[in-house]
């Protein structure tokens, strides 16, 4: 485990952790010529004529902003936008990475709504994509949507959106393992936060029945008069048919799966001993679970997993976010839906391959064997998933698009090499 101070001292000599490199060479009069003035002129009215230009001729293509208000930051809260720019450039470069997108992190001086809906709609024309990332539920919800309505390119939210996917995954596979059915399967979602929203929600799409969302107020249900809002609304109309209401105690007795986005220490093994047969147990808050894996695993858990990578089963968005935004971009899709996103979760769940076991359900990035191919295979799967349903701009292939994914990694990787060896 890394240090504060060592942490400290590694951002302080980076100076944050990405740059901006040009791609291509400034070294005589035609190449100022060519690429400045008066060569660029002639690009800027291409695109005049013709706005889907910009996709053509510039970065627009391959970019990505990452807007947040430092509202709701990893686990630590409203910590401000400047204490933000730090992880948002860890993201930027994940996405970088893991799947060749250039990402720009964007903390703005506002937590009103309005004003960051009217800001992410202003810089569109920049970006291929809008990242909404880290902004507290349910704002960052509202958000979303609005702007899923009102832009022509992908709204993306990880931690909607990626996180989703990855749960997904990963209960398809342990459910899998304990000889069980997604459609007989009793859930427990703990958090109805931006995570547990989205988890709802594609785990009712892929069919489980018995689905049961918990809030600080106890178990959601329709009809519920307080602590409800329109997001828990819809999850009150998909979730617990026959209106139980009670405590996460009383929710989680013989459920075959325990999945929390919610708060440190909110599982404890009496929990994990009550439920149902093989039970899994999802801790997924970060950077400390609800219950460690080891007391998880000590309490009878038959799967368990963290969103943390020092334990076995890391269930953490970074197996699906590049590989989606990629393919988003290159499909030059207008919207993500949650079809597209099942299938990112079928894909993800079948690159486990050979090694699924209870201690490995989802592949992990950490093997760079595995997370190139995971992320292309991926791309590929959103940009195919894009066509089908019409969002899709310009249709790619999915061995073209695997193939395409897997070069940008790899140049990438080429190119970082480099940096690091020239010091």
């Amino acid at each position: 485990m890394v240090t504060e101070q060592e942490a400290l001292d590694r951002h302080e000599k980076a100076k944050g952790k990405i740059e901006t490199l040009g791609k291509v060479r400034i070294e005589t009069n035609e190449d100022l010529a060519t690429y400045y003035t008066p060569g660029v002129a002639y690009v800027s009215l291409a695109i005049k004529g013709n706005a889907e230009n910009a996709y053509k001729y510039t970065s627009k293509a391959n970019t990505v902003a990452i807007i947040n208000d430092g509202t709701r930051v990893l686990g630590l809260g409203d910590i401000g936008p400047e204490a933000g720019l730090p992880v948002m450039e860890g993201k930027a470069l994940l996405y970088k990475k893991f799947g060749g997108v250039d990402a720009v992190p964007i903390c703005i001086g506002t937590k009103d709504q309005e004003e960051i809906i009217k800001f992410a709609e202003n810089i569109a024309p920049t970006f291929g994509c809008i990242a909404i990332e880290d902004i507290k539920a349910p704002k960052s919800l509202e958000i979303v949507d609005r702007l899923s309505a009102s832009l022509d390119i992908p709204v993306f939210h990880d931690d909607q959106y990626g996180v989703a996917a990855v749960v997904a995954a990963g209960l398809m596979n342990s459910l899998k393992l304990a000889g069980k059915r997604m459609k007989d399967a009793k859930v427990v979602v703990n958090g109805a936060g931006s995570a547990g929203i989205g988890i709802a929600k594609m785990l009712h799409g892929l069919g489980v029945k018995r689905l049961y969302v918990l809030d600080t107020s106890g178990l959601i249900y329709k009809g519920r008069d307080n602590d409800m809002n329109k997001a828990k609304e819809r999850i009150a109309d998909i979730s617990n048919g026959e209106r139980a209401q009670g405590s996460l105690e009383e929710a989680v007795n013989g459920a075959d799966a325990l999945i929390g986005v919610s708060v440190k220490g909110a599982f404890n093994p009496g929990m994990i001993s009550s439920m149902g047969s093989k039970p899994i147990v999802f801790a997924l808050s970060n950077p400390y679970p609800e219950i460690e894996y080891e007391a998880a695993k000590e309490a009878g858990a038959f799967v368990a997993a963290t969103g943390r990578s020092d334990t076995p089963n890391s269930i953490n968005n970074l197996v699906a976010f590049p590989g989606i935004v990629r393919g988003l971009l290159d499909a030059r899709a207008r919207r993500v839906d949650y079809k597209m996103l099942a299938d990112v979760a079928i894909t993800i769940s079948r690159g486990a391959g050979r090694k699924l076991s209870p201690e490995y359900v989802v592949p992990s990035m950490g093997d760079r064997k595995v997370s190139g191919k995971l992320t292309a295979a991926i791309a590929a799967t959103v940009a195919e998933s894009a066509a089908r349903s019409g969002a899709a701009r310009v249709g790619i292939g999915y061995e073209e698009e695997r193939k395409r994914t897997l070069d940008l990694i790899k140049r990438y990787g080429r190119i970082e090499r480099r940096a690091i060896q020239g010091g």
